[in-house]
Formats: structure tokens, C-alpha cells, sequence
């Protein structure tokens, strides 16, 4: 297994490369490793799926069993693993702080803090940069390349307003992030203006409703990492409550032909 400097080195290197790369987002130990089979180079952790894996609500969480979870996938793969770690679990940037030490702790090669909180609210401009800067500070201390990334979630929350996002992600470039990243934008327009505005790579969110852009088109725009956020564990629930749903209103069983064997599936597991 990678040490944790050498994972911080390979993720960092990840961003620094010519062209975009695609950083899935696994749900536990299983969809992790079988994202790495199938060649990915980093993942990243997501709040909601991690959230209804445990049959609850996004933000409901608690900080213990997030970085339990961050253990858990760091332990189960040798690739870098970031983590969604939604607002670092108060407002105080020494909380956020605190978080951020904690979650490199856990064998992180990265993490990220939103300006979003758990109501889905938004943060003040001042206090959001602040919490960014304490992040920043926490994570460039430590001894091992520790990627820190920077969200502005307006367009999550409904407030389309482009200037204002792109005003935080310039601040959260200020205050030291080293990827900045405003999920929900869908546009070739506003991915543009985004990249273009900011001198960080950039992290966008497909697979969600609205963008049809490709990875090749989000890589033509400048784009260096493409996440999917819950989507994965979105489309696993969805095909899991076609077949319960089959079951119950219908009686039958038609869901199991197009399913991996019981072979193919375990022989993506180390037998240790």
C-alpha cells in the first residue's frame, strides 16, 4: 500500500497534468475497490450516498461516522480518496479547522469545505472566505500534500447568480484552495466563465439533471476534474426500488436477467 505522502503526491499530480480526469464517488468499501478495478486513478466520498447507505437524510450525519466512513475507503483502496465533507460540521472556522485536521487523519489525500450549510442556506461572503482559510491553513501545514477543495453552492440551493458565485470561488482562491468547485452549473457558458475567471483547477458535477455535456467537451472547456457526486448511488437505489417494486406490485421476478452473476461480482474482491 501507497503511504499518505505518496497518495497526496499522486492526487496532487492528478491536477497538475495536462487534460481533465473523472473522479468517481463511491458509497463504501465494495463500489470503491470496484471503481478502482475498473482503472480509476482518485475518488471521492459523497455525503448523500454515504447518507442514504446508512438510511438517512443528506446532513444528517455525524462527524464521527463520516470519518469512520473516511477510514474505511482509505483502508480499502490504493488510490487517493477525497472527501465530501459538506460545511466541516458548524460554521466556526475553527471548527472547520478542527474537521479538516481530523479528516486528513483518516488517510485522505483531500477534502473539501462549502459555503453551504446544513439547513441549505448560504454562508455570509466574509465568514464563508474565512472558513476556507482556516481549512487552507490546516491542510498546508501538515506533512504530506493535502489537496484542499472550495465549493459555492448557490446553484445547489436555487440561486443562479454566476457573478456572486464566481466573487466566492475568487475569494476561496484567495484564501487558499487549492480546486475550486460550484456544483450545479450545467452550461457551457458557465462552466466557461467559471474557468476562465479563476486560476485553480476546476472541479465540475455531471450526471446530474441538465448538463448533457461529455467528458470531452467538459475537458475542451478547461475543466481538470469531473466528479458525479450521489449520482452512482442514486442510479444503484433507483434500480434496486425498480426490482423491489417488481416484486411487491407485480410478483415477479424480471429484474435478476440483466444482473452481473454471483462469479463476475466476487471475483472483483481480493479473497483476503
Amino acid at each position: 500500500m501507497k503511504t499518505q505522502h505518496q497518495l497526496g503526491e499522486a492526487f496532487r499530480a492528478l491536477h497538475q497534468r495536462p487534460g481533465a480526469f473523472i473522479i468517481p464517488n463511491p458509497w463504501d468499501a465494495g463500489t470503491a475497490r470496484i471503481l478502482v478495478a475498473l482503472g480509476f486513478e482518485a475518488l471521492a466520498t459523497t455525503s448523500a450516498g454515504l447518507a442514504f447507505s446508512m438510511g438517512k437524510r443528506d446532513n444528517t450525519v455525524s462527524r464521527d461516522d463520516v470519518l469512520a466512513h473516511c477510514a474505511a475507503l482509505t483502508a480499502a483502496v490504493d488510490v487517493p480518496v477525497s472527501a465530501d465533507l459538506g460545511d466541516c460540521f458548524g460554521s466556526e472556522p475553527q471548527t472547520v479547522a478542527e474537521t479538516v485536521r481530523l479528516a486528513a487523519a483518516t488517510g485522505l489525500a483531500g477534502c473539501s469545505v462549502e459555503d453551504m450549510k446544513g439547513d441549505y442556506s448560504i454562508y455570509d461572503h466574509a465568514l464563508a472566505a474565512e472558513r476556507v482559510r482556516a481549512a487552507a491553513d490546516v491542510a498546508h501545514a501538515l506533512p504530506f500534500p493535502f489537496t484542499l477543495t472550495a465549493r459555492a453552492e448557490n446553484f445547489l440551493v436555487g440561486r443562479r447568480d454566476l457573478d456572486d458565485t464566481i466573487k466566492r470561488l475568487q475569494a476561496y482562491q484567495e484564501a487558499g484552495a487549492d480546486v475550486l468547485y460550484a456544483p450545479g452549473l450545467t452550461t457551457r457558458e458557465e462552466i466557461a466563465a467559471v474557468v476562465t475567471a479563476v486560476d485553480r483547477p476546476v472541479n465540475v458535477i455531471a450526471g446530474i439533471a441538465g448538463i448533457t455535456l461529455t467528458f470531452a467537451d467538459l475537458e475542451a472547456l478547461g475543466v481538470k476534474r469531473v466528479s458525479v457526486g450521489s449520482t452512482l448511488a442514486r442510479v444503484a437505489i433507483s434500480a434496486f426500488l425498480r426490482a423491489s417494486r417488481e416484486m411487491r406490485e407485480h410478483g415477479t421476478f424480471t429484474f435478476g436477467e440483466g444482473a452481473l452473476s454471483f462469479r463476475e461480482i466476487n471475483a472483483m474482491f481480493d479473497p483476503t
